[in-house]
């Protein structure tokens, strides 16, 4: 029997592979964890947590407008930018302590160093320059933002790595991309006073969604007062004499901004990792190809979360690090479930989104009933806001299950999360109609739309 240094070493601390880590460890398995900046991963460092934070205090930018409509006057309002980054800072490495600190206690060891693959159970631990032998491998370095280095002057742009760490807030923001994570930083700038011009080269914003849901949050941040170009693509960005960034558009326009912000997409961070030494097959983005076990071609190298291009998000890589360690370590064969996983959009309003949209459904299922509303939500009638709700369910018309529910409003994250339960669970329309509604709130809605939606023709 060969004798390795662990039964398991992984290779990123984010939150997959902390996970699979932990879990192994718990289960066991001699574990070692590598990670080359901090752990905690994209999500917890410079992801979902500091941008929710950053979208939190954006809120508060309309907050302090809508509060006049119930009385109250807020006089010489002003936001500090370096205090919020210094408070989102200390919260951060907060979290990065207590994943450092949930790993020791499981028992696993952690490096913190870049690693890269030599062979089927040999990873190089590049600052120690040492390698260490496992069993098995286990991937799990994320995505990384992608830029489109093809235009000229690209290296004038940020990405959301360097958006939590900016020096001063910028007064105009260009951001190039249309799909979530453009949305909400161009509301995050929005609501922190900055004038925000969004340009995408599609026909409209987050075409993964519904269509309706497009439609609702592209009408809502021209409300907030965001300029959107559609159908437009970045031919050049240079300095000017002023300082600024001067962006020519493929249309012929141009725009002249204090910050360009890259968010076209996310691509698998496998460049450099030396997985090509084991003869592991990747996609042509760079992704790790998996089985439904998380084994990559080479059977003692696994991956999960981002870097294998799956389901991007965080809730979806610790379930695929809990199965692995379930089936690997606990003698529990467990495979993911990638069926109706709920999804959101931090903009303004904010958007939740499970199951089928529309046009998804229509292409699985015969015949498909559409039940819909938009109103101005209670909240917003003092406040002067024209800020309107969208709420909508797809529904198999043979059956009554409800296949889909998509909201763009105040609270729509949190009201998806419980919707996901009964969407996933396989409730029918019937079921929504039964439940006596909770009044008066924007979630009442859900249960009380009963005529199907008939289309204009």
């Amino acid at each position: 029997m060969t004798n390795y240094d662990y039964d398991l070493f992984t290779i990123g601390a984010g939150s997959g592979g902390v996970r699979a880590s932990r879990l192994a460890s718990k289960y066991g398995a001699k574990v070692g964890v590598a990670e080359e900046y901090r752990v905690g991963g994209t999500c917890v460092i410079r992801g979902c947590i500091p941008k929710k934070y950053l979208v939190y205090a954006s809120e508060y930018g309309h907050g302090f407008h809508d509060a006049k409509g119930y009385g109250w006057t807020a006089e010489n309002v002003s936001f500090d930018w370096t205090k919020l980054i210094e408070n989102k800072d200390n919260e951060i490495d907060r979290l990065n302590g207590i994943y450092i600190r949930n790993l020791k206690n499981a028992g696993a060891d952690i490096f913190q160093t870049r690693a890269e693959v030599k062979d089927a159970h040999t990873v190089h631990l590049v600052d120690e320059n040492r390698d260490i032998t496992a069993e098995r491998i286990l991937i799990a370095t994320g995505g990384t933002p992608w830029v489109d280095d093809s235009v000229p002057g690209f290296d004038l742009g940020v990405t959301s790595n360097e958006a939590f760490h900016l020096e001063k807030l910028p007064k105009h923001v260009v951001v190039a991309g249309g799909g979530y994570i453009a949305i909400e930083f161009a509301c995050i700038f929005k609501g922190l006073g900055c004038d925000v011009c969004l340009v995408y080269r599609g026909e409209d914003i987050l075409r993964h969604f519904d269509a309706d849901v497009s439609v609702q949050v592209h009408t809502e941040l021209q409300r907030q007062g965001i300029r959107v170009i559609t159908q437009a693509l970045f031919d050049k960005i240079e300095k000017t004499e002023t300082g600024q960034k001067r962006v020519s558009l493929s249309t012929g326009d141009h725009i002249d901004t204090d910050m360009v912000f890259w968010a076209v997409g996310r691509k698998p961070a496998t460049q450099g990792l030396g997985l090509e030494n084991a003869g592991v097959e990747l996609g042509k983005n760079g992704a790790i190809k998996v089985d439904d076990q998380s084994k990559s071609s080479v059977g003692s190298i696994f991956a999960v979360g981002d870097v294998t291009d799956r389901v991007n998000l965080t809730p979806v890589a610790i379930r695929e690090g809990a199965a692995f360690a379930e089936t690997f370590y606990n003698d529990n064969p467990t495979q993911m479930d990638y069926r109706f996983i709920p999804k959101a959009v931090f903009s303004q309003p904010p958007v939740g989104s499970v199951g089928y949209a529309e046009h998804e459904a229509r292409h699985e299922f015969k015949n498909v009933d559409i039940y819909k509303t938009t109103f101005r939500p209670m909240k917003q009638i003092l406040s002067g806001s024209e800020e309107r709700v969208m709420m909508k369910l797809v529904v198999d018309g043979d059956t009554d299950r409800v296949l889909g529910c998509h909201i763009v409003g105040a609270d729509a994250a949190e009201m998806i999360q419980c919707v996901a339960i009964a969407v996933k669970a396989g409730l029918k329309k019937k079921d929504f109609d039964d439940t006596v509604a909770l009044h008066p709130t924007i979630a009442e809605e859900l249960v009380t739309m009963r005529e199907k939606f008939i289309p204009n023709p």
